[in-house]
């Protein structure tokens, strides 16, 4: 067998959308990177082996933006039919451009060796490649979920509901229990213009009327969430088990749908994919410097050290999942969005190394059920992500950096914080502007934009020549857009995940030199919120001069701003 031993700055576990988003964010910070992953694509429970779409923060204007909404918007303008080997491709090509990032796929995190309370190193095993790859890094960030190295390293978790007493929440049991959110196994279904047939295998359950699928509505295009089953058992080592079950059921379903129910509305439809990958809601949670309880959820997060945010409900599925029959398979309980997220939720409370990002933070059980979907997990990678490279450059522990440095690094990265308002640099501040609404600070909200027409312009003049290194842009990309990263079902008729109307496509940017002359960036096709141009110029003015729009007939800019 081949061995590979590595030496870097941080070391991620698990290339879902924390850990890509954690990657990547600490990779353009300037440090080292190591990504280890498992599968072969990435995503985790967005990739094209479980497909669920990324669903955040309710609300107007409460998107998560960031490297998520870079990745998004990257999807919109690359793959426009909505094909999951192409969303795998987006994903992957975020990983491979940055130089400062090395990823490892198809290999799975096996063993890890601590001294003294601190991570030293971890193995993997490339099983494409037989080959062993050991990881010594500065920081360790456990992106995976399921929290495999709190098993390796001795870190402190929990796993199961909380009781009401522990945390004094009113949503867990009475008794403190084992029991989880269960995992599903989607399937997707697409539709034709003729009748379509479906012959189920010998081997998948059979359910003859509605009667047997109580409050489990098949009578719309849906991704079958409700197929849920392993909250009543053991969701990290029984996988195979519940899968196998999970797959009797889907096809069960479906067979009842094509075959024994009454759905007229489901004739023309045909099975496109079913996985065979189930995706997990919950299993271990890192005890962390701060455990979010339920009570944090509900008094809207107000931490000094907040970092990210949730706005989901407090979606608690029951551990019985497809097998519960009295109600509906999940309560929503309700939640403020958003709500806010404290670094010290992503640090372990034992382990001095070791931080974290995804589902499994520093949660209980009941406010778990409002941050575990995925675009909160993205903002919580790049939050982490961010941290440690802060605490890599300062030679400190991640505990002890300059948060309110951290908050405003986020923020000029596009991360949105709740309460929080973006410094803007001091150049822009004393320059003359022609629209003071571009360096407010404010990047979400109507009022906050500047809005033009044809031959309208925006201008920053100076008073005497100034350097200028950058000059950072933020569009407008509908964050209210009511359409997902990826779909649910096709449609015979299908509306294209296009980039948003309201994008700003084509602009130049035109500079003013110290000696009269001018200088032109000429830009085309542009399909991101957050665009930074880095210059090397001595100017007297700058001015940003819209030319074309993804459709809107009107020019819309959050931010413009000069370094």
């Amino acid at each position: 067998m081949k061995r590979k031993t590595y030496d870097t700055d941080l070391c991620v576990i698990g290339g879902g959308m924390a850990g890509l988003c954690c990657s990547i964010a600490a990779a353009r910070k300037g440090i080292k990177v190591v990504l280890v992953h498992d599968r072969h694509v990435l995503g985790g429970n967005a990739s094209e082996e479980i497909r669920m779409c990324i669903c955040g923060a309710r609300g107007e204007n409460n998107r998560e933006t960031g490297i998520i909404e870079e990745i998004i918007m990257e999807n919109y303008y690359q793959n426009k039919e909505r094909k999951y080997p192409l969303w795998s491709s987006v994903l992957y090509e975020k990983g491979i451009k940055e130089e400062n990032l090395t990823m490892l796929l198809n290999s799975s995190c096996m063993d890890a060796e601590t001294e003294d309370g601190k991570i030293k190193s971890i193995t993997a095993w490339q099983s494409n490649a037989e080959t062993f790859h050991t990881v010594k890094a500065k920081y360790y960030a456990d992106c995976s979920g399921d929290s495999i190295l709190a098993e390796l390293t001795g870190a402190n978790y929990m796993y199961g509901r909380e009781a009401k007493s522990e945390y004094n929440e009113t949503i867990p049991p009475d008794i403190a229990d084992k029991k989880t959110m269960g995992m599903s196994c989607l399937f997707q279904t697409r539709e034709t213009d003729h009748k379509c047939e479906f012959t189920p295998p010998d081997w998948a359950n059979i359910y003859e009327t509605d009667d047997d699928l109580p409050f489990k509505d098949h009578t719309k295009v849906t991704n079958f969430w409700w197929i849920e089953v392993g909250g009543n058992g053991d969701c990290l080592h029984d996988v195979d088990k519940y899968r196998d079950e999970l797959l009797k059921i889907c096809y069960g379903v479906w067979d009842h749908i094509k075959n024994r129910g009454k759905h007229p509305e489901w004739d023309n439809w045909e099975i496109e994919w079913i996985g065979f990958l189930p995706g997990k809601r919950e299993s271990r949670r890192y005890k962390g410097k701060y455990v979010v309880t339920q009570n944090d959820v509900e008094a809207e997060g107000k931490f000094d050290d907040v970092v990210a945010y949730a706005g989901w409900p407090m979606d608690d599925h029951f551990p019985e999942g497809f097998h519960h029959t009295t109600s509906l398979s999940t309560v929503f309980h309700p939640a403020p969005s958003p709500w806010g997220i404290p670094l010290r939720a992503m640090i372990s409370e034992n382990i001095e190394n070791l931080v974290f990002a995804g589902r499994n933070i520093s949660v209980t059980h009941a406010a778990l059920s409002s941050s575990r979907v995925m675009a909160t997990c993205s903002i919580l990678g790049q939050a982490i992500g961010t941290a440690v490279s802060m605490a890599v450059k300062n030679n400190c522990n991640v505990e002890n950096i300059d948060v309110k440095a951290l908050q405003n690094t986020l923020l000029e990265d596009d991360c949105f914080i709740p309460n929080l308002t973006r410094k803007v640099s001091r150049l822009s501040q004393n320059a003359k502007c022609s629209a003071d609404i571009v360096r407010n600070g404010k990047e979400r909200c109507e009022k906050d934009l500047w809005i033009g027409k044809d031959e309208d312009f925006v201008e920053y003049t100076i008073d005497k020549p100034t350097d200028i290194k950058e000059v950072r842009l933020v569009f407008d990309s509908n964050l209210n857009r009511n359409y997902h990263n990826m779909p649910f079902n096709y449609p015979l008729v299908q509306e294209r995940y296009v980039l948003p109307k309201t994008l700003i496509t084509e602009y130049d940017l035109e500079f003013t030199m110290e000696d009269g002359t001018t200088k032109t960036i000429e830009v085309k096709e542009n399909h991101q919120r957050l665009v930074k141009h880095f210059v090397d110029l001595t100017v007297t003015s700058v001015k940003f001069v819209p030319k074309k729009t993804n459709g809107a007939e009107e020019y819309r800019l959050f931010s413009f701003e000069l370094r």
